[in-house]
């Protein structure tokens, strides 16, 4: 539901992004999506120890419905679990990986998926030593496009704590709309928190995107 990143992303720095995607596959079902940046593919068990390194950082868990990891062995369990989940439900979680340092920095994926009204909802975390950077919205912006090459999606939501306006700078970055402010939506970290929806719809999302950056 949230990261701290992007209030500064450039345009000309997103159309750069969008127009450098690249997907390649070896199996059709476990693509990997290429940025300027970075590297989205699926999660491995060998990522534990970078997934640890941020996820422990209360920064990075202050606005999302996961605590702090307390040890590299509850990663390891959490990373089994999400890796088993995004198979099943077809939920696309993809690392996400620092072309410069090879490492995984982040997170992204879908949370829930209605495959009857073909809608779903996309999360995401980064590490907070890479926030401020574009990086997020780089990733999100080349997510959604991917998704929308899929069969069988039409609407991608997202939500964001009114109290993370960093996360609603990342989503419109990367071409979301706002929709308006959920009040007391969730119940998490102790507290009632109202939640600021964003959505991209697929043929909006697809025009919009042709039109700004020339990439059809």
């Amino acid at each position: 539901m949230g990261v701290k990143p992007d209030l500064r992303l450039k345009k000309d720095v997103h159309n750069f992004c969008l127009k450098s995607l690249r997907v390649t596959s070896a199996k059709e079902d476990h693509p990997v999506i290429y940025t300027q940046r970075l590297i989205l593919r699926p999660l491995h068990m060998r990522d534990a120890r970078d997934f640890y390194a941020y996820a422990k950082d209360p920064r990075v868990a202050e606005y999302v419905f996961w605590e702090p990891h307390e040890n590299l062995g509850q990663t390891r369990s959490i990373l089994r679990s999400l890796i088993a989940q995004s198979k099943q439900e077809q939920l696309y979680t993809k690392a996400i990986i620092s072309k410069d340092s090879q490492r995984m920095i982040g997170t992204i994926g879908l949370v829930t998926r209605d495959t009857e009204n073909q809608t779903a909802e996309v999360g995401f975390s980064l590490c907070a030593l890479h926030w401020g950077q574009g990086l997020m919205s780089e990733a999100l912006s080349a997510y959604l496009r991917y998704l929308f090459f899929l069969p069988g999606l039409n609407r991608i939501e997202a939500q964001h704590d009114v109290l993370n306006p960093a996360s609603g700078a990342v989503m419109e970055n990367a071409g979301m709309h706002k929709e308006g402010v959920l009040r007391e939506r969730i119940y998490y970290k102790k507290r009632y928190a109202s939640v600021v929806l964003y959505s991209a719809l697929k043929a909006q999302w697809m025009k919009e995107q042709s039109e700004t950056t020339g990439f059809d």
